[in-house]
């Protein structure tokens, strides 16, 4: 939970994605096996740092319903309000910031694609990480912005303030 005049968005980019098949439309690709162990290392890695969504923004592929589901798998404390949003499916990053706006918890999940998950991370943070895999944001990596805003509707690139970001590609 987080305090009034607060707002916590974790920003997620899908885990690793299948293409053995080539008959399928993107839409519908689901995740391959380093995807679900990535998803799953990032739930471990939200419950070991209380960063617990209390809604999830999500776009209508496959994949990202799956990084959802195996991220939901692990032992989270709330089980949060899923929105499926068709939008996110290849928002740019004005597409995304109009969703976000729309949030209602205190504590909101987006999962996105590339490019423009990246580039709307870009926009919020006051400073950005300085790692250097941030303006790639690779497979699975995500980024945990805080917001001294009492409603997601006054949301506004740039003024945000880093807490974390983590790439969990599932390489081991």
């Amino acid at each position: 939970m987080t305090p009034f005049g607060h707002r916590r968005l974790i920003l997620t980019r899908h885990a690793k994605s299948a293409w053995d098949d080539p008959t399928l439309a993107d839409h519908d690709r689901p995740l391959n096996d380093r995807g679900r162990r990535s998803a799953l290392a990032l739930g471990d890695w939200l419950a070991s740092r209380g960063y617990e969504p209390e809604e999830v923004l999500c776009s209508s592929s496959r994949r990202t319903q799956e990084t959802w589901t195996m991220v939901a798998g692990a032992p989270l404390e709330v089980r949060p309000l899923l929105r499926i949003e068709p939008g996110l499916y290849h928002a740019g990053p004005d597409k995304m910031l109009t969703i976000l706006r729309t949030a209602s918890h205190p504590t909101v999940m987006m999962i996105g694609h590339n490019p423009g998950i990246s580039e709307f991370a870009a926009l919020l943070p006051a400073r950005p990480p300085l790692d250097p895999d941030f303006r790639r944001y690779p497979t699975a990596a995500t980024l945990v912005v805080d917001f001294q805003i009492d409603s997601w509707a006054d949301v506004r690139p740039g003024e945000g303030s880093v807490m974390d970001f983590v790439r969990l590609d599932g390489r081991r």
